[in-house]
């Protein structure tokens, strides 16, 4: 018997947190996030962390548990994840996987293999000096001409992801996204039933990371990226929402301007967060500007996990 599992995707500002807790609280199940940046500790604004209220007391796995100064690789999120099904699993609860990082939810629910090929320091150092000279937007551009999948789903701010990326693409001859594809373990443990929301009026997604820009500067983002940039927390502040904000601290720019920059780079990685995943045909979209309210959105969402056979 596979293990079944409902897993909440989209771009950021889709409602995901809400319907997964909703969705927990129906099946009776536990939420694993897959969010590469709401495992750091502190950054709670600026990834968009769950709060108490949020959560309704739903267990939530994998948020809020690393050093900020860390970094975290694919392979441990994995194994953690997977550790924490099988515990959610243990208790006869259903696993909910939310998140909008499509590379996690697609190595973890498809059992792909990965290894240490590629390994190249001294390209890694290479990469990491030119990072810091030319910016990190400039390793991105490099990426995308390497390996434009991989690419799509990573933000400049990335950059030991993206770094990676390019160093297994350069040392193998093989992009990075083929190696995941080619290196799938056994058959799958998993039979996940995948529901994705997005907006049929791109704009109007568009619209809601806006407001939750704004929401986010009344609830302390300023506060926290200004902390970030004190303590120089150099893996925590490659959140988006932290960065962005960086020229202002500098006095380069005011406040204004880095705000709208933020806005920018939060479309842009939502645009790409759906182009990932639009590559999916297991998943079940629902257009959240085209339901009457969240009840229809659970309603219609209830019915696909009903009616996809995992439970």
């Amino acid at each position: 018997m596979k293990i079944p599992l409902i897993v909440v995707a989209g771009p950021t500002a889709s409602g995901k947190t809400k319907l997964g807790v909703s969705l927990a609280k129906h099946f009776g199940g536990e939420v694993v996030s897959a969010d590469s940046m709401q495992i750091y500790k502190t950054m709670d604004v600026a990834t968009a962390k769950p709060t108490p209220d949020e959560t309704e007391g739903i267990p939530h796995h994998l948020i809020d548990f690393l050093p900020p100064e860390e970094a975290f690789s694919l392979a441990q999120y994995v194994a953690l994840a997977e550790k924490a099904i099988d515990d959610i699993r243990s208790r006869g609860k259903i696993p909910v996987i939310v998140g909008g990082t499509g590379l996690y939810i697609h190595t973890l629910i498809d059992h792909i293999s990965l290894s240490d090929s590629g390994e190249d320091p001294a390209l890694r150092a290479e990469l990491t000096a030119l990072a810091e000279e030319k910016g990190n937007a400039f390793l991105l551009d490099m990426l995308r001409e390497l390996d434009p999948v991989t690419a799509e789903n990573l933000h400049e701010n990335n950059l030991p992801r993206v770094i990676r990326a390019i160093e297994v693409t350069k040392s193998t001859g093989i992009p990075f996204s083929k190696h995941l594809e080619e290196s799938r373990k056994t058959e799958s443990p998993y039979a996940p039933c995948l529901i994705g929301l997005t907006c049929a009026d791109r704009q109007k997604l568009y619209d809601r990371i806006g407001l939750r820009v704004d929401m986010m500067l009344e609830n302390g983002l300023l506060e926290e990226a200004e902390e970030a940039f004190r303590t120089e927390q150099k893996t925590a502040a490659q959140a988006i929402g932290c960065k962005e904000l960086f020229p202002y601290f500098r006095g380069e720019k005011t406040l204004e301007e880095c705000v709208e920059h933020l806005k920018q780079s939060t479309r842009r990685y939502a645009k790409r967060q759906l182009t990932w995943f639009r590559r999916d045909e297991r998943i079940s979209w629902i257009c959240i500007d085209q339901e009457k309210d969240f009840a229809e959105i659970l309603k219609k969402s209830i019915t696909i996990v009903e009616n996809s056979g995992i439970l």
